[in-house]
């Protein structure tokens, strides 16, 4: 694929709409989880509402790797301006639900274009941009796709405390405006495609896969869902059928959606590994450290986007510098030492007790940020180092895709972990469990969710032992499924080590650029 006759002076606006589409799309679960209370209070359907994420959730990650493989099929323009316009679709729908499960449709609405925006944009600006700016705009981008996560649930509390809830979506309509102009005018993209044979087969299959694996991890455990019910069984059974269907596939299609020979490539498959691995052991520290902070701290902030603030700034600070260290050093010499501190940063949170100080926690919290900022921007180029324009599309899309995949992965289990024990030791101490319990739990109140502690009106309610011992419990808990999370962090470095010595070479870069261009 090659961008025939984009001018110098476009490259700037095209990058610019870019990053106004990786930030839509990454941003949009954070800014709407922090607006669930208000939508529920509204709309009702209490029972019905994880919907609204998983919907979103499930649509993005299908699409992936689907849109990936298009893009290399016919361009990677006209499916990027067609996520733009299903983005900006969808966010209309939601602002005029009625209803929690018309939220829910209008959510995958969103959810599609999504799938399109992420993993094409990094292609885009692989194909766009010359090979001596490729670093710099690459630590950019990975930059941005970090910062989402702070802006997300800052930006979602505020237009819900002070305008209405509607508009954190319709404020999605004139960012998609401003990406649809920048891109749709000023991206000049060539006519001359890779037509290739679609794989209906492996995209079907692949689709349902995701489908089943993501509601079967999201609805798991909780109301009517029991892990051991025959609705979560059977969406398990369902995916283990579904992805047996599209391995099959895969080995026999003539353009597949996922090419498992690219694998046979040892910087492709070590850096989608690591996509996976990385994605697992950062999205623990994301959602845990806020209610630690929180829920055994006693902090004040209500918003993980502030409690989180010092965590992102060191991912930011990575992301950048890995972008510009590409063309410096191999992929392998930035990611392992990066790696090597997200260990650290991992194994140190394991040893947090109920008296750490805010301080430290802090601390410990900007070595986990400087560990995985590189990724989000060494990661991107190196899985594409190297290939054909028809292929790097799909290439893209597949590392995001895993990333994605190991976050919510990492969601589910390590949530097990923590929930299991958490409500064992709370069992035993307040009766229920094999102790015997030697507190009563206070009347009226549920510990069923950590959240539950973050109120403070809620933590002033409970009888100052029983609150001492339960914040204990709560942090033994969480500390518990940090000392988890080393694993995938562990195994994230490992697999750096294998990445080889490539690096971005900018001469030869410069050559097939100027070739196509």
């Amino acid at each position: 694929m090659r961008s025939e006759s984009t001018s110098k002076s476009s490259i700037g606006i095209v990058v610019a709409g870019l990053l106004l589409g990786i930030l839509m799309a990454s941003m949009d679960n954070t800014i709407v989880a922090t607006a669930m209370g208000n939508i529920v209070g509204e709309l009702g359907g209490m029972d019905k509402f994880v919907w609204v994420t998983s919907a979103y959730m499930v649509a993005e990650m299908a699409g992936m790797p689907i849109f990936g493989k298009l893009s290399d099929m016919y361009g990677r323009k006209r499916f990027f301006v067609f996520g733009i316009i299903m983005f900006m679709i969808g966010s209309a729908l939601c602002g005029t639900a009625h209803s929690i499960t018309e939220l829910a449709i209008y959510r995958a609405i969103q959810g599609i274009g999504g799938g399109a925006l992420v993993p094409i944009a990094f292609t885009i600006m692989f194909d766009a941009v010359p090979p001596e700016n490729r670093g710099k705009l690459g630590g950019l981008f990975g930059a941005v796709f970090g910062m989402s996560s702070i802006f997300g649930p800052l930006l979602g509390a505020y237009i819900t405390d002070h305008i209405a809830w509607e508009w954190i979506f319709y404020i999605n309509l004139p960012l998609g405006v401003i990406a649809f102009i920048m891109i749709a005018f000023f991206y000049k993209e060539s006519h001359e495609h890779s037509k290739q044979q679609i794989d209906w087969w492996g995209a079907l299959s692949l689709i349902g896969a995701v489908v089943c694996l993501m509601f079967a991890l999201e609805l798991g455990g909780k109301d009517n869902f029991a892990w051991d019910s025959w609705k979560i069984i059977s969406l398990f059974a369902g995916f283990a059928v579904l992805a047996i269907s599209f391995l099959i596939a895969e080995t026999k299609a003539a353009e597949p959606i996922i090419s498992f020979s690219l694998f046979k490539q040892r910087l492709y498959a070590t850096s989608i590994l690591a996509a996976l691995f990385s994605g697992a052991a950062f999205i623990v520290a994301s959602v845990y450290i806020p209610i630690f902070i929180q829920g055994v701290l006693g902090g004040t902030a209500t918003n993980s986007g502030l409690v989180l603030l010092p965590m992102m700034l060191g991912t930011v600070v990575t992301a950048t510098l890995g972008g510009f260290l590409l063309t410096k050093l191999p992929y392998r010499n930035i990611m392992v030492p990066t790696f090597a501190i997200l260990v650290a940063g991992t194994a140190l949170v394991a040893t947090l007790t109920s008296d750490s100080t805010r301080l430290l926690v802090t601390l410990y919290m900007v070595l986990i940020g400087l560990g995985i900022g590189a990724s989000f921007s060494v990661l991107s180029n190196a899985a594409i180092h190297g290939l054909a324009a028809r292929q790097r599309g799909s290439a893209s899309a597949t590392l995001n895709f895993l990333r994605s995949l190991g976050m919510t992965l990492g969601i589910t289990v390590f949530g097990i972990i923590q929930s299991h024990s958490f409500l064992n030791k709370l069992a035993g101490e307040f009766g229920g469990g094999e102790g015997g319990g030697q507190l009563a739990m206070p009347e009226g109140l549920d510990f069923q969710d950590p959240h539950s502690l973050l109120d403070p009106l809620t933590r002033a309610q409970i009888p100052q032992d029983a609150l001492d011992k339960i914040t204990d419990i709560l942090s033994s808990s969480i500390v518990n499924t940090f000392a988890w999370a080393i694993i995938p962090a562990v195994l994230a470095l490992v697999v750096s080590l294998f990445m080889g010595r490539s690096k971005l070479d900018p001469a030869a870069e410069q050559e097939a650029y100027n070739a196509s261009h």
